[in-house]
């Protein structure tokens, strides 16, 4: 089957996230910084999907932006350091201009809501960086292994019916 109907190529950009907790929070206080670094991971991933953010990769590679947000990207677990931003597609290509593309205007995005003044905003402290968007890695979104494992499992299983259900011919 994985060689039939293979599984679409996986594209990975990645962006550094820094939240400078040490001069964002230089007070002591655990629950406090946990609740800032995860106030503005919030932040952060609602623009990653933003409308803007997807209406501009959308723009660039000619796919509806539902079916960019529904079949296309998806963002690794936000925290601190590498984000990464996945784009699947049977072209590989593609997936790597998606991926770039996102990342890149994910940064435009959040440097210019951060660059804006208003107590909402991104903290000033966030540094963002792309530090990977050209020659990204592409492999397929399910490894071969996964499909031999489920394989492998279904013919067990098939094999456990017929000698449970399927009663020999008796001689």
């Amino acid at each position: 089957i994985y060689y039939i109907a293979p599984p679409p190529y996986r594209a990975t950009a990645t962006v550094n996230v820094d939240f400078n907790l040490e001069q964002a929070w230089p007070q002591d206080t655990d629950r406090q910084q946990f609740y800032y670094l995860e106030r503005e991971s919030r932040k952060l991933e609602e623009i990653a999907w933003s409308d803007e953010v997807i209406s501009q990769v959308s723009s660039f590679i000619h796919i509806q932006p539902k079916n960019l947000r529904k079949n296309y990207l998806q963002l690794s677990q936000p925290a601190e350091a590498g984000w990464h931003f996945y784009a699947d597609d049977s072209d590989p290509q593609i997936a790597e201009s998606l991926a770039s593309a996102w990342a890149d205007a994910f940064v435009q995005k959040a440097q210019k809501v951060q660059a804006e003044i208003d107590p909402g905003n991104i903290n000033k402290f966030i540094k963002l960086e792309v530090t990977q968007s050209a020659d990204l890695p592409i492999k397929r979104s399910v490894p071969l292994s996964g499909y031999l494992l489920a394989g492998s499992i279904g013919c067990l299983a098939l094999a456990v019916f017929a000698l449970l259900f399927i009663k020999p011919k008796n001689k």
